[in-house]
């Protein structure tokens, strides 16, 4: 079990960076799973909330500053995981940050790949076990 809940940042625009998070992270099985419009919001703007099995783990809000300097790691249990990631997200608008390979840096078995979310957030997906 993960020690962490979820994880909320602001985005420039919710609807292009929840289509970049829905296609990128395809992959990992996230899906859209609620949606707060602005009435419901501290901020007044948009909120969005992704995740698997129904439950809403990665959130995304407007009205605020964004992105700068976040980063945001998800586990993948196979390297191939990681290798579509970084496919579905690029072809969903990301920017390559650090195609998927061994960082020996880390250790021997971390295959990892980052890229670029709209607002420059650094997305990555590790998988760190052997292939």
């Amino acid at each position: 079990m993960s020690l962490i809940d979820h994880i909320e940042f602001a985005v420039r625009d919710t609807e292009v960076s929840r289509l970049f998070y829905e296609r990128a992270l395809a992959p990992l099985g996230f899906e859209l799973i609620i949606t707060v419009g602005p009435e419901g919001t501290r901020t007044g703007g948009n909120r969005h909330g992704l995740g698997t099995n129904g439950y809403p783990c990665l959130w995304l809000h407007e009205g605020e500053p964004h992105g700068k300097g976040t980063h945001i790691a998800f586990a993948a249990e196979a390297r191939s995981l990681v290798d579509a990631f970084y496919e579905a997200a690029l072809a969903a608008g990301g920017r390559d940050n650090g195609p998927p390979g061994i960082r020996q840096h880390y250790h021997a078995n971390y295959y990892a790949a980052y890229v670029l979310d709209p607002d420059g957030v650094n997305v990555e997906v590790a998988c760190q076990q052997r292939s």
